[in-house]
């Protein structure tokens, strides 16, 4: 009898909905993984700045690379000191141990910081990507199992009358993004359950 986890990930927050075994609600919140004082996407701006795109858009500032480097680095251990604290209060107040957590599939990207800013394509998506990771080490660190879903396929193979079902108990806020949230948790459920040969 064990919870999981469905993440929808927006910047430097996410939308959590965590189901039972019988795919009842156990519970549902937005977390922060990072401070407001930090940055949300030091890849995609503070980098771009630092490589010369962006450069004429407001607030833009000329700063060295290496700079725009530890800043990404920065950012990153607080998302993951963030995801660490948030896994584990969630931990605490469901009534169920959690064995697994559904998170968007990332792409591949360039294999260090200094990469992934220079390649034009890499930094418009390195922040996500930092962020998804940031939570599947700290569920991993939990001894969660991580399961990447496509969130193109997603809505398709989960049944749309029980997200409506689910969504009607639970009551508002039962926004689109809680809806894909729970289609996470439940299709990772059922992999599992499939793949135990239940």
């Amino acid at each position: 009898m064990k919870a999981t986890v469905g993440v929808v990930e927006n910047a430097n927050t996410a939308t959590l909905v965590t189901i039972g075994p019988d795919g009842a609600l156990l519970d549902r919140r937005h977390i922060a993984l990072t401070e407001p004082d930090l940055p949300t996407h030091p890849h995609h701006h503070e980098g771009s700045w630092a490589v010369g795109r962006y450069l004429e858009t407001p607030g833009a500032r000329s700063l060295p690379l290496a700079e725009a480097v530890a800043l990404v680095d920065c950012v990153r251990a607080a998302a993951e000191r963030g995801a660490r604290n948030c896994l584990s209060s969630l931990a605490a107040a469901v009534p169920l141990p959690i064995a697994t957590i559904a998170i968007r599939a990332c792409p591949t990207l360039p294999p260090t910081t200094e990469e992934r800013i220079r390649d034009h394509r890499a930094q418009t998506y390195a922040d996500s990507v930092m962020y998804r990771h940031a939570l599947a080490d700290a569920a991993t660190a939990l001894g969660w199992s991580v399961f990447w879903y496509d969130r193109d396929r997603l809505l398709e193979e989960v049944p749309q009358a029980l997200l409506t079902a689910m969504g009607r108990a639970a009551g508002t806020p039962w926004q689109a993004k809680h809806k894909l949230a729970a289609a996470a948790a439940l299709a990772a459920r059922d992999f599992i359950v499939q793949g135990s040969g239940s």
